[in-house]
């Protein structure tokens, strides 16, 4: 498993590194964070949080997450020194003014996502989303959470068109049912679509992805697996195991302000 490369559809591996890396940008001290404040002022420091966050919501609309790298170059820009105290400020107003919850989901490239509160508090109460495109996404993520987190694609594909989803028509509901998948819902991390080495022809996997892991209750997937099957959701040891120690089998994780 880890030697193999984490791609989208629509990334080269080039792509990936390009977009992941951030060479130019050191995460400031508390020191440093501290004396960039004393030379501005407060109007200043929430004008530039309030720009971040609108920047945020604008990008959240696709679901893309959003990296570090991006809002350093094109929203703190000169302001860099103070970043941390930035986004302490943005996560505060994302969570005060819209109720939405600001989550790091991948700490060493630096990507964020933001949780509606509302919605998750929602999702937590019932057993499935009853959002289409959610429901689709419930589904593929519970085959490959009772599969022991990974699944070829051949699976995923018969397992929807026994539910009259057919990846190799248009769905007048969801369009081009791949095209969903592997671009989509992995480019909202939401899946990895992984290329297996050595397989002629070529073949891929499924993953959870990032998104997912910080959003969707393994434990809720078990819980409906469960009523699905007519069966007690303990009798899935590893399964059941792993959603009650997991964090997504409770809360979302919090921003982590490094």
């Amino acid at each position: 498993m880890t030697n193999r490369k984490r791609l989208s559809s629509t990334q080269t591996p080039s792509q990936s590194r390009d977009e992941d890396d951030d060479p130019t940008f050191t995460q400031p001290s508390t020191s440093q964070v501290q004396r960039g404040l004393e030379r501005l002022s407060t109007a200043q420091v929430d004008q530039r949080a309030a720009e971040v966050v609108q920047y945020i919501l604008m990008k959240d609309q696709k679901k893309v997450p959003v990296r570090r790298t991006d809002l350093v170059k094109h929203v703190v820009k000169d302001y860099r020194n103070i970043y941390p105290e930035i986004m302490k400020r943005a996560a505060r107003s994302f969570d005060q003014v819209f109720g939405l919850k600001l989550v790091e989901i991948d700490t060493k490239n630096h990507m964020y996502i933001l949780i509606n509160k509302l919605e998750y508090t929602e999702a937590a109460s019932s057993i499935s989303p009853t959002n289409p495109k959610r429901a689709l996404l419930f589904v593929i993520l519970s085959v490959v959470f009772m599969k022991g987190g990974v699944v070829r694609e051949n699976l995923i594909w018969n397992t929807l068109k026994k539910l009259r989803v057919d990846p190799g028509e248009k769905h007048e509901e969801f369009g081009d049912v791949k095209k969903l998948v592997t671009d989509e819902f992995v480019r909202q991390r939401y899946l990895e679509y992984v290329r297996i080495p050595h397989t002629e022809p070529i073949e891929y996997e499924f993953h959870w992805g990032q998104r997912a892991d910080a959003e969707v209750s393994r434990a809720k997937i078990l819980q409906f697996m469960g009523q699905l099957h007519e069966q007690d959701p303990q009798s899935w040891t590893q399964q059941y195991r792993e959603a009650h120690s997991s964090p997504s089998s409770a809360q979302p994780s919090t921003s982590s302000q490094r």
